[in-house]
């Protein structure tokens, strides 16, 4: 592939080096986030506990029952969303790896089919609609009234990654343009 004059825009002006650099911005995103819950998992263990049993939130008869107040449920579901976001991060990053070899059409060592880093970023985005709006929005947001909790309340942050991952997911999904026919005089 040869780099010069319209090339260069079409290339970096298109579709796909939009999907390629939200792709990669989101999977160190996730990287960063899974790397500050293994640096400071005292706060983030307390955030989750919180959440679970609902100690902050509107109590009443028809709801308290949902509470889960065991330490180490806690724990185990503090440890699988760091792993989730952490799967996340890969999944981008290497979606990421594989946009920069198809824009630049240098597959190197691996072999990148043309969808690869298309189906790679669609994967890492499913993951984080999955965590975001399926376990913290529905899950922790819902079934444990996060959205009612004094202490901790993420629906924001957990509706902000949704956002962005169903932004990732449109722009991943649409076409590309069929090319220009040459104008005729």
């Amino acid at each position: 592939m040869r780099f010069g004059g319209a090339r260069v825009l079409e290339v970096l002006g298109g579709r796909r080096a939009a999907v390629a650099v939200l792709t990669t911005i989101t999977g160190f995103y996730y990287l960063f986030v899974a790397f500050t819950n293994c640096t400071d998992t005292a706060t983030n263990r307390r955030g989750v506990a919180a959440v679970l049993s609902m100690r902050s939130t509107i109590h009443d008869p028809g709801t308290d029952w949902r509470a889960l107040t065991s330490g180490s449920v806690a724990l185990i579901v503090y440890v699988l969303v760091v792993i989730w976001e952490l799967s996340i991060a890969l999944v981008l990053l290497a979606a990421a790896a594989a946009w920069v070899r198809e824009l630049t059409g240098r597959p190197r060592r691996i072999r990148v089919s043309s969808d690869t880093a298309s189906r790679l970023s669609s994967l890492g985005w499913v993951m984080a609609v999955l965590l975001f709006a399926g376990a913290f929005l529905t899950v922790g947001g819902e079934w444990f009234r996060m959205w009612a909790n004094k202490e901790v309340n993420a629906t924001s942050a957990a509706m902000q990654n949704f956002l962005i991952a169903g932004v990732g997911l449109i722009l991943v999904h649409l076409p590309d343009r069929a090319p220009a026919a040459p104008a005729r005089e």
